[in-house]
């Protein structure tokens, strides 16, 4: 692998041939959308559930504003997922192949989902009744499909192992599920009926908590044995352990700048930390108080405070997702 017969030393090559890339570079429009587009289906998916059922304010007002902080979080998340694009103008031909990837089937699924956003909004302004339960409730599906298509995205990715594993889709939805029930919860109690969704945020900071430190410890161990070695990767096993004699670019490249990013271990532990921490722990411990708080203010106080952790931690836990998935590609530069 290389040319024997460069005359260039390897001092003279760009620094950054010279280190080990590991892992995929965390876009920060990738890592807005997931963690903005996550809350705002998830706040989409308990409004749509937990109102049919009397457990939400059932004022218009609160419907409408609760609705259209969802939209506005799923929307940021979308349009920030389009900056990643070299022609985010052609975003919409991704629609077309539904048939076999997931990113287009999470398109599809995105796009379908506003439907039944804009009949329950209508419904909610021109007094349909019950018949807005119905469109909450195939809104609640669609989010649901949505965030699903997002994690399968990544699960089915055969190159990447920390990213085909089997917790990542449910932690995605895990994920949503928390954040859109304490963003929920907030905005409930501002009319002094959060209990229900602040107990799901309860509930979902503890199994995200318990989630992704399975998750971690799991991709912190020994490589499984089908893992993609450089052997394998080059199908060179057969003669001997395979090296590369020389880099194989004299200057850094596309592959080097999405898939070349590196991390050093005590950043990702403090960051995990942050995550463990700050985004889950903290959460968890403030939607209690403000379950045992009475009156409208202190849950006001505890549950904003218990979302602006919760998104914080998202958004390191998300940047983590990528800064520590390595692609097989990256064997070809370790020397």
């Amino acid at each position: 692998m290389g040319v024997r017969g460069n005359t260039f030393p390897r001092s003279f090559l760009p620094a950054v041939l010279h280190r080990r890339p590991r892992a995929m570079n965390p876009a920060p429009s990738i890592v807005l959308f997931t963690t903005a587009s996550g809350a705002g289906y998830g706040m989409l998916f308990w409004l749509g559930l937990l109102r049919p059922l009397g457990l939400l304010p059932q004022g218009v007002a609160f419907a409408l504003i609760a609705l259209g902080l969802a939209v506005f979080l799923i929307t940021i998340g979308l349009l920030s997922s389009m900056a990643h694009l070299g022609h985010p103008e052609r975003a919409w031909r991704a629609l077309s192949q539904w048939r076999s990837s997931w990113l287009s089937r999470e398109g599809v699924a995105a796009v379908a989902t506003f439907l039944p956003i804009l009949f329950l909004g209508l419904g909610l302004i021109l007094g349909w009744g019950a018949l807005t339960h119905l469109f909450g409730l195939l809104a609640a599906a669609g989010a649901v499909a949505t965030v699903y298509c997002t994690g399968m995205i990544y699960a089915s990715l055969k190159p990447i192992r920390q990213w085909r594993h089997p917790l990542v889709v449910p932690g995605y939805l895990m994920l949503s599920s928390f954040s859109g029930a304490t963003i929920l919860a907030m905005t409930a109690a501002y009319w002094g009926q959060a209990w229900a969704p602040a107990l799901l945020a309860a509930l979902g900071a503890a199994g995200a908590f318990w989630l992704k430190q399975s998750y971690w410890r799991d991709i912190d161990g020994p490589a499984p044995a089908d893992a993609p070695t450089i052997e394998s990767a080059t199908g060179l096993g057969a003669i001997g352990r395979t090296r590369p004699l020389e880099p194989p670019h004299t200057e850094t490249n596309y592959l080097l700048r999405e898939m070349g990013f590196r991390i050093a271990r005590k950043h990702a532990q403090r960051l995990r930390r942050v995550a463990l921490l700050g985004g889950f722990a903290v959460p968890l411990a403030l939607a209690i108080l403000a379950l045992l708080a009475g009156g409208t203010l202190w849950p006001v106080v505890l549950l904003s405070l218990a979302t602006s952790c919760a998104l914080l931690g998202l958004l390191a836990e998300r940047w983590l997702m990528f800064a520590e998935a390595t692609h097989t590609v990256a064997l070809y530069y370790r020397g």
